[in-house]
Parts: C-alpha cells; sequence; structure tokens
C-alpha cells in the first residue's frame, strides 16, 4: 500500500522534480584563501580615503630604540614558545589584497620590538613582545615596572635585557594598571610572594582590582577564553590570510600566568604616593576601559600614563570576548579631567599599549580626540534612540568623526563604531531592540529549521546564499549560509560557503578583533576545532585569588539535578591562611559563607594550595589523606557528593556551528 500510495503523487509535481533536478546548474566552490573583486575594491577604497603614507606614527614607534633581544624567540621553562618576533617578519611589505590597509599599517607598527627609552634616564618601555607594553621606571633603588604583561617569559626577557643595557636594578615597585590578564599575569617573571615579603616590594593595584581580575578570569573564565581565542585569533597562523595582528597589539604570549595580590589598592578617587623616590599622582579612572582601573602623572618627569583609557587605537566599549559594558560617558570625562588637570604640563604621554605621544600640543590634541571620541558614540547613540532607534538601526546611521580621517589613533582597530554603539546602547537599554517579536524568539537551531523551509529548501537556499555572495553581499550570505548550518551541521557546502563570506569580511575587517573573529570562525568551520587552548587553569593564578572569590566561583559550576541527597554541609578549613569556610548544599544551590559551621556534614582540612590543585585535578582527595596532606572528619560520602555535582567545562565548545 505505501508503493501505491507514492505512486499516486501528482504527475505535475513528478514531472517537475525531474526537470529541476535535470536542469539544476552544479553549484560553484567558494573561493577560499583569496580576496574576491568586492574585497579587493573595498580594500582599495580605505587606501584612497586615508593619508596611510603619513609618518609620524612610525617615527614615534621607533623612537628611542634601546636594543632588542638577541633571539627572535622567548622560551618557556619547559622549551614551547612564548613569544616569536619573526612570526610577524612577512609584514615588511605593502599591504596585500587580504587585508585591510589601514589594519596593515596599525601592525607594521605594532610590531616594532624593543626596548625603548620615553624618558631620557627615567623611563623606557619593553614594546612588541606581547600583547600590552611594560614600562620600567627608575626609582632611587630599582625598577618600578608598570603592567607586567600576559605571561612570565617575556617578562623576564624584558627585565634581563632592560639590566644588561642600563645596569642591574632589583624590582622595588609594580603597578597593574588594571584588572585584565594581560597586565599582571606574567608578574612571577619579576617577584614572588617571597620577595615581595622579604624586599617590602610595592604591588600597587586600583580600588577593586582583585575582585575584578577574578571576575574576569575565574568566574566566567571558561566561556570568555573561548570567545577570546576567536577574538587575539590565538590558533590563527600569522600570514597574510590570517593574523596580522588585534589592532592593540600584535597578539597575546602564551606561558605561565599568575597573580600576586596587591599589597595597596589605591582607593576611588586617587591619591599621590611615592614609590622608591618618584612621586606618583594616582588617577581613578574606575569604569572606563575595566572596572578597575588606573592612570597616574608623574610631576617630576612631566609624562602621563593613561594605562589603557587612552591608546592608539578607538577601544572596546564591549569587547567581543564578553565583558561588563563600559560606561563611555565616564571614559571620556575622565579623560577630560587629566586633560585639564596635567594637559598643560605634561610633556609625554604612553600608554599600556602602543607607543608613546611626544609634545605638548600633540598630546593635548590626541587626549581630545580620544575624549571626544567616546563622547561622541555615547552621545549620538542616546541622541538617536531618542528618536525610536534600535542598536542595529544606530549602528548603521552613525558616520565616523571628523578627526577619524587623519588620527589614526581614533580609527576602530580594536573597538569599532558600529559595535562600541551597540554596546552603548546596551548598557542603557539591555539586549532587546524593544520589538515585541524579538523578546521571545526562537533559539538559533529552531529558528532555522524554518528559515530554510521558508527558504524553499537546504539547496535552494545554498543558491540564494550564494548569489548574495558573489554580489558581495557578505553579510547577508553569512547569514544565509548560517541558518543553513545551524538547521543541519552535517550540511557541508553551506559550512564552507559560510567560511568563505565570513573570510572576505574578515579579509575587509579595520579592526584586528574583528578580523580574527571572523577568520578564525573560518578556519574552524574548514578544518574543525582546534586542541591547544590559553587558559588561566594554573596554580599560579589561583594562588592569588581570595578564598571567597574562589568559592564564589566553584559553586557556579553546582548542578543541582546531579546532587541525589538530602542537603548537608561542608566545611573546609585552610590552616596555612588561618581560614574556614564551609558551603551549604541544597537541591537548588551550593551557598558558600565564611566561618565555621555549627554542624557540617562533613569537615575537610587541607592547605589552600593542595585544594588548589585539587580543583585543578593535579592530585586526587585520596592521594592527599593517605599522604597526611588532608584531613577529612565526618561523612564522606558529603564531600563526594559536592565534588561529583560540580560541572567540568570543556573550553572547545561550538561558537560558529550548533
Amino acid at each position: 500500500m505505501p508503493r501505491l500510495a507514492s505512486a499516486c503523487l501528482p504527475l505535475t509535481l513528478i514531472l517537475g522534480f525531474f526537470a529541476t533536478t535535470a536542469t539544476a546548474d552544479p553549484l560553484p566552490e567558494p573561493p577560499v584563501g583569496v580576496a574576491t573583486p568586492a574585497t579587493r575594491a573595498a580594500n582599495v577604497a580605505v587606501a584612497e580615503r586615508l593619508p596611510l603614507t603619513d609618518p609620524r606614527d612610525f617615527e614615534d614607534a621607533s623612537r628611542g630604540l634601546v636594543a632588542q633581544l638577541d633571539d627572535p624567540r622567548i622560551l618557556n621553562p619547559d622549551g614551547s614558545t612564548a613569544w616569536d618576533t619573526a612570526r610577524f617578519e612577512f609584514l615588511d611589505a605593502p599591504a596585500p589584497a587580504t587585508v585591510n590597509p589601514s589594519l596593515w599599517r596599525q601592525s607594521q607598527l605594532n610590531s616594532l620590538h624593543g626596548l625603548f627609552e620615553v624618558v631620557p634616564g627615567s623611563i623606557w618601555q619593553f614594546r612588541g613582545y606581547d600583547l600590552a607594553v611594560m614600562t620600567l621606571i627608575a626609582g632611587d633603588s630599582g625598577w618600578i615596572v608598570v603592567d607586567p604583561l600576559t605571561s612570565a617569559a617575556p617578562v623576564r626577557a624584558g627585565l634581563a635585557l632592560a639590566n644588561r643595557e642600563l645596569g642591574e636594578r632589583p624590582v622595588t615597585g609594580i603597578i597593574y594598571t588594571h584588572s585584565h590578564g594581560d597586565h599582571f599575569g606574567g608578574v612571577r617573571g619579576l617577584v614572588d610572594e617571597a620577595e615581595v615579603a622579604a624586599r617590602d616590594v610595592q604591588v600597587i593595584a586600583p580600588h577593586g582590582f582583585t575582585a575584578e581580575a577574578v571576575s574576569e578570569n575565574l568566574m566566567a573564565g571558561n566561556y570568555m577564553s573561548r570567545r577570546a581565542a576567536l577574538q587575539f585569533g590565538t590558533h590563527l597562523p600569522p600570514s597574510a590570510t590570517g593574523h596580522v595582528g588585534t589592532g592593540l597589539g600584535q597578539r597575546l604570549s602564551t606561558g605561565q600566568i599568575g597573580l600576586l595580590r596587591p599589597t595597596h589598592e589605591v582607593p576611588l578617587g586617587g591619591e599621590t604616593l611615592t614609590i622608591d623616590g618618584v612621586e606618583f599622582v594616582f588617577v581613578d579612572a574606575s569604569h572606563t576601559e575595566a572596572p578597575a582601573e588606573l592612570m597616574f602623572y608623574l610631576p617630576a618627569l612631566k609624562a602621563l600614563c593613561t594605562a589603557e583609557v587612552a591608546t592608539r587605537t578607538f577601544h572596546n566599549v564591549l569587547t567581543p570576548r564578553g565583558a561588563k559594558v563600559r560606561d563611555t560617558l565616564r571614559w571620556s570625562q575622565v579623560l577630560d579631567q587629566v586633560l585639564v588637570r596635567f594637559g598643560g604640563e605634561a610633556e609625554v604621554m604612553f600608554a599600556s599599549h602602543h607607543w608613546p605621544t611626544w609634545g605638548r600640543e600633540r598630546l593635548q590634541q590626541a587626549l581630545q580626540n580620544q575624549r571626544d571620541l567616546y563622547r561622541y558614540v555615547h552621545d549620538q547613540t542616546i541622541r538617536l534612540a531618542n528618536h525610536g532607534g534600535t542598536q542595529h538601526e544606530i549602528a548603521e546611521q552613525l558616520v565616523e568623526p571628523h578627526f577619524s580621517a587623519t588620527d589614526f589613533g581614533t580609527r576602530g582597530y580594536y573597538g569599532t563604531l558600529n559595535h562600541n554603539s551597540k554596546a552603548v546602547y546596551q548598557n542603557y537599554f539591555g539586549w532587546w531592540d524593544g520589538v515585541p517579536a524579538n523578546y521571545h524568539p526562537h533559539p538559533p537551531e529552531a529558528a532555522a529549521t524554518r528559515y530554510v523551509e521558508l527558504m524553499g529548501g537546504a539547496e535552494e537556499g545554498l543558491r540564494k546564499g550564494i548569489d548574495a555572495f558573489e554580489s558581495g553581499d557578505y553579510r547577508w550570505a553569512a547569514t544565509v549560509f548560517n541558518h543553513l548550518v545551524f538547521a543541519d551541521a552535517g550540511n557541508r557546502p553551506a559550512q564552507e560557503w559560510l567560511a568563505a563570506a565570513h573570510e572576505q569580511m574578515g579579509f575587509q575587517a579595520e579592526s584586528g578583533a574583528w578580523r580574527n573573529y571572523y577568520l578564525t570562525a573560518a578556519m574552524e568551520l574548514r578544518d574543525g576545532l582546534p586542541e591547544t587552548p590559553l587558559s588561566f587553569d594554573d596554580p599560579d593564578f589561583l594562588q592569588g585569588v581570595p578564598t571567597a572569590a574562589l568559592l564564589d566561583a566553584l559553586v557556579a559550576r553546582y548542578d543541582p539535578a546531579r546532587l541525589g541527597r538530602e542537603p548537608f554541609v561542608v566545611q573546609f578549613v585552610f590552616p596555612d591562611r588561618k581560614e574556614q569556610f564551609h558551603v551549604e548544599i541544597n537541591p537548588a544551590v551550593a551557598f558558600p559563607r565564611s566561618g565555621m559551621a555549627s554542624a557540617p556534614t562533613a569537615q575537610l582540612t587541607l592547605d589552600r594550595g593542595e585544594f588548589d590543585r585539587l580543583l585543578l585535578r593535579r592530585v586526587e582527595l585520596p592521594e592527599l589523606l593517605q599522604g597526611g596532606r588532608a584531613e577529612l572528619v565526618g561523612d564522606a560520602t558529603a564531600i563526594g557528593a559536592f565534588f561529583a555535582a560540580l560541572d567540568q567545562f570543556e573550553y572547545w565548545f561550538n561558537v560558529v556551528t550548533p
């Protein structure tokens, strides 16, 4: 009967099917690794519009070179490569068609490397060996080091180079300008806790530094690190068709990542401190580029450090890796404050990325343009929102301010006017655009199947997407192909064409972050997921984390569905830190508290370092108990039940596919 039923299909449908399949043109193959005519034209237009041959930035970025490392590679203790300047030698050439020429110029500047003198006999910078810049200030007896990079090996190399070229000095002070990992992660390349205590090394940070560093790198670390791999192009090979830089710097170094807790946090409102004989006027810059951030002025040297609040790019208001939305109104106000307060006397301005600006007039103009940039995106977004615009409509309407045509430091090499405007909107109005149909839509996979049906099926959708691609409308092509992929993750032609669309958008992007995100997405679609992540899951990092914050991050892994027993209380005692914490576990939450519980179900006593290793799965609990490095009292099954209910996150979850 089923066979007879199938034979009863309308003759017109049967004939139509055969006619379609017989006459359909074969699908073309997508381009790989080449710029299409549309991309070539877009990049030529950029080159014609901007004064890319202006030499002033190159003069500033090269000024004061003292020396470079003898070996282009910086090695970690295990022999792996932390940094290799030779990987960026391909940038010494005219811009290829596969790179936005403005971004190419920025990457050329960021790739200039070495130890540079900023203020004669007083301030130097170690640049071009990490995403960030490490600054060394000569104190009366030693080095005051500002922002010790992402990992320890480049920090050791930079300090050794400075000692060799400028004379041996101990580290007497460390300043973290803000709470992002590329500004503190390499601190153990300078000192450790014992040296800090023995030599009374001052470790200065902004108010709230530790809490914010932990929040970004531990609480949300797995998800944020995964997206950061796309934003920073961590796994993209450097080349004219791959990674050329991030706009903020070339890329992140890899290796030992640590955290030393500050000995002093600068209070809100700022303060003046003398560190190793040098007077620092600290300016509170919280809730600008980071929730915890400071800038400082050195009156004796007439030098202003703007940290990451004013650099040689338009920064992110909402970073693609994900973080708290930044306050552009306050950002502009803080920049105005330092402009008014120090702009009339400062003679050099340096930051934690890029190269300095010398000369009072140029410094004032740079500060003013940076101030106006953040005020512009704030005010214009709010103005257009009050006219009824949504985040997407506003972002399409905004045009870059007039000074961005000549001031390369205000161009979107990292943040962009488009996504920063959307961030301003989100800060005021949230994620929703106010359109009722967009309040509770189907999730991507469920929606995708419906879109593909509307397209007339996967093959017809693919043809429509290819038509959009061939017309140069890569944004729409990517949307079509993405629906096809999310409707059917096994649709290989759709994956290849989606990769091609992402690639062309990456080739056109002026933002290094956009380019890296698009090109990494293309790579993952074509080749699958890589294997080696950059992670903050390191004992050197964890030992700097306060126990209360560590437990808050730990219980955020709690899955109530896996508990399977009545509520109970687990007590933790850390003798080395003289700390006690307990966790109340019920079928909804695991809630940590400081102090001793009145009647814990189980008590685990061990040093905090052993607890860190236990959490990182570097050691098992039975091993600690048998070796006498831990003591368990009470119901041992309660400890087991608690740890068994904690998720272990997989780093390589899908982002660009379902």
